[in-house]
């Protein structure tokens, strides 16, 4: 089958010739409809998460159909259309997996990551790690939502209630999520890169009540921040739009240092909280609301040997929505 395969932290990816993978028990063989390209991808090519399984098959927002079930899995008929996301598989008897939080797993494996993921023609995943994808979306539609949708959905749970709400860095998580807070009643305020007037457009798009630059100061105190963009510097603009109470959410995977910031914008109870991985039940939980709102994914398509290309134009912001690649 054909897939792009990173060979060492780095560097580019190559398009390949490589044997199909085959189900191991519990596992499902998975067409390959569609991958977006999420910031994780950039973070394991550039060398920023420092541990990936090596060569490797990236791609953790796999939208594809079922057409082999070895033993030992039976959750999926043969033709049922799943997503693949970053959680592969954990340990189940860690403490953290024991208390339902398997998000922290000490022994995780992750899509694209220490698993090979859906940069390819054909990927194997982990039957209880896998979900059925909901209509009306098409397959190119459906696939930010298996993580651009799933850690928005998490840091937005972990925002709490907040009525008014900022998100800072509008990209393909920020502008899924801020249609699922204005279908639930909130104010949006999205803050983009200075002088990016696309992605100002598409936060008004999606319901925001105000958009504007990073660097500036909202109307309103908000009652909770999400940060998507991986800037540290944005943290202390956060801490200082936000209420007293309130929360600043880093929704990233990584994230530049963070400055030196004066403890009296972090006073009167703000809070700082990190985003780590999904659980299954955020999965289930997101799958469930998206056709709801609905959720409308704002995507380019690019066929699989261009993942180099999508890449290099997320990496400089040349990309507003999601890139999705379609083997």
């Amino acid at each position: 089958m054909k897939a792009m395969v990173l060979a060492a932290a780095k560097q580019t990816l190559e398009l390949r010739d490589v044997r199909q993978p085959t189900p191991a028990e519990g596992q499902v063989l998975i067409k390959v409809a569609a991958c977006a390209v999420c910031r994780t991808d950039l973070h394991v090519v550039d060398g920023e998460l420092s541990n990936p399984k090596l060569p490797l098959i990236p791609g953790h927002e796999i939208v594809g159909r079922v057409v082999a079930a070895p033993r030992g899995a039976d959750r999926f008929a043969i033709g049922t259309r799943v997503g693949v996301p970053w959680l592969g598989h954990t340990c189940g008897v860690c403490k953290y997996c024991q208390a339902g939080r398997e998000n922290l797993c000490l022994n995780p494996k992750f899509t694209g990551y220490t698993l090979d993921g859906g940069y390819a023609e054909f990927v194997c995943a982990d039957e209880n790690y896998c979900f059925a994808i909901p209509l009306p979306n098409s397959d190119v539609a459906a696939a930010p939502l298996l993580c651009a949708g799933l850690i928005g959905y998490r840091s937005l749970k972990i925002a709490g209630d907040a009525r008014r709400l900022g998100i800072y860095g509008f990209g393909a998580a920020a502008h899924i999520i801020a249609q699922v807070a204005v279908y639930q009643g909130r104010e949006v305020y999205a803050f983009t890169r200075p002088g990016d007037n696309d992605a100002m457009e598409l936060a008004k798009r999606c319901g925001a009540t105000w958009a504007g630059p990073s660097d500036a100061a909202p109307p309103v105190e908000l009652d909770a921040a999400i940060i998507f963009a991986p800037v540290g510097g944005l943290v202390p603009l956060a801490l200082r739009a936000v209420a007293r109470g309130g929360t600043v959410v880093c929704g990233g995977i990584h994230m530049s240092d963070i400055p030196s910031f004066p403890y009296e914008i972090l006073w009167q109870e703000r809070v700082i909280r990190s985003v780590a991985n999904l659980t299954r039940r955020d999965a289930e939980e997101f799958l469930a609301l998206a056709p709801q709102v609905p959720v409308r994914t704002e995507t380019t398509a690019f066929p699989l040997n261009q993942a180099n290309e999508a890449l290099d134009r997320l990496r400089s912001g040349r990309l507003h929505g999601a890139a999705v690649l379609t083997p």
